[in-house]
């Protein structure tokens, strides 16, 4: 049987921290920025951490080789 793949768009979005956290961008930064203003847009500059658990061993078992 082979090898399992990680999943590649999981490598670019997601980062494991040396505490095994998940970090992970925040939503709603992609467009229509205009009608956003500085300080939403400079909140949404900050990474932040995977909070549900579920969630967090889907992604490291997307992220494990």
């Amino acid at each position: 049987m082979p090898k399992m793949k990680s999943h590649s768009g999981a490598k670019k979005r997601f980062k494991e921290t040396g505490n095994g956290k998940i970090m992970r961008k925040k939503a709603g930064k992609g467009h229509l920025l205009t009608k956003k203003n500085s300080k939403r847009k400079r909140h949404l500059r900050q990474s932040t951490i995977v909070d549900d658990k579920a969630n967090r061993q889907r992604i490291k078992r997307m992220l494990s080789t």
